[in-house]
């Protein structure tokens, strides 16, 4: 596999391209995370969702909910793809290169399976970003009446509205708003994706290491929070990179003076205090 700096400019030119490989960009990740697994290792992954993609049959009929269920027959009852609590624990279930082999993993990463086999067998998939838990849309996404949902994480459990509605209510308190039942492009998915990695890390105060390549990884892409680059110094300060922290943080301090002059100054507090570190 390149080294750091050829995977970070192949991970930045795969997240700007006119079509996001969506795929692609998933084994970037994972390869962020495991160098070893080279670029064999990506083919093999591609190769793989290939010969997925090839088991489903030729225009299942009955529409979106034909391919709903084919793809839930195939993935989730013959491969055995889905998902459990305890799934949620373990770095590997948000990398797709686990995911594809041990047939487990979080929410998003499991639909991201279903999304890439579907497309490549021709179906119309797409990613729905609920709160707290990613499903996927088979069929028109703007029809009332045109479209299905599916929970990989529960083996493809086709959902009905109530279904997608306690989700919802169960992640947030208030019902779903149409805009959540809409199609997540492809980099908001790997955003969330790498959101669920920082997360996972953040609890682990020992793997500020992958905290903080996560956080770069973000940072590439083309639309991201702002607030990452404070959190991106802040990893920085904390894994003893005092320099590189001060000068992010002081970078942040002046995008934020024109809306909060207050916070600006606590950064280039920050900064000094960081850069005293060095004496």
């Amino acid at each position: 596999m390149p080294d750091i700096t050829d995977r970070r400019q192949r991970f930045a030119e795969a997240a700007r391209a006119e079509r996001p490989d969506l795929a692609l960009l998933c084994l970037l990740v994972a390869a962020e995370a495991e160098p070893e697994i080279g670029e064999a290792g990506i083919d093999d992954a591609q190769i793989e969702l290939d010969r997925l993609a090839g088991l489903l049959p030729f225009r299942p009929a009955d529409g979106a909910a034909g391919w709903a269920r084919a793809v839930a027959d195939l993935l989730g009852r013959r491969c055995g793809f889905h998902g459990s609590p305890a799934d949620y624990r373990r770095l590997e279930s948000s990398l797709l290169t686990h995911v594809l082999r041990r047939r487990r993993g979080l929410p998003i990463l499991l639909s991201v399976v279903w999304m890439e086999v579907a497309r490549r067998a021709g179906g119309p998939v797409y990613g729905v970003a609920l709160p707290g838990h990613f499903v996927v849309g088979f069929g028109d996404p703007a029809a009332s009446d045109g479209h299905v949902l599916a929970d990989p994480f529960d083996g493809g459990r086709v959902l009905t509205g109530a279904d997608a509605e306690l989700l919802v209510v169960g992640a947030t308190g208030s019902p779903p708003t149409p805009a959540m039942l809409s199609p997540a492009p492809p980099l908001e998915i790997v955003l969330r994706i790498l959101n669920n990695i920082r997360a996972w890390a953040a609890a682990r105060p020992e793997r500020s290491d992958v905290q903080l390549w996560a956080v770069e990884l973000s940072l590439l892409l083309p639309s991201h929070p702002a607030r990452l680059r404070y959190e991106h110094a802040q990893l920085l300060v904390q894994r003893g990179d005092f320099r590189d922290g001060a000068a992010e943080l002081e970078a942040y301090a002046e995008v934020i003076a024109p809306v909060d002059p207050g916070a600006a100054e606590s950064l280039q507090r920050q900064a000094l205090a960081a850069r005293a570190m060095l004496n």
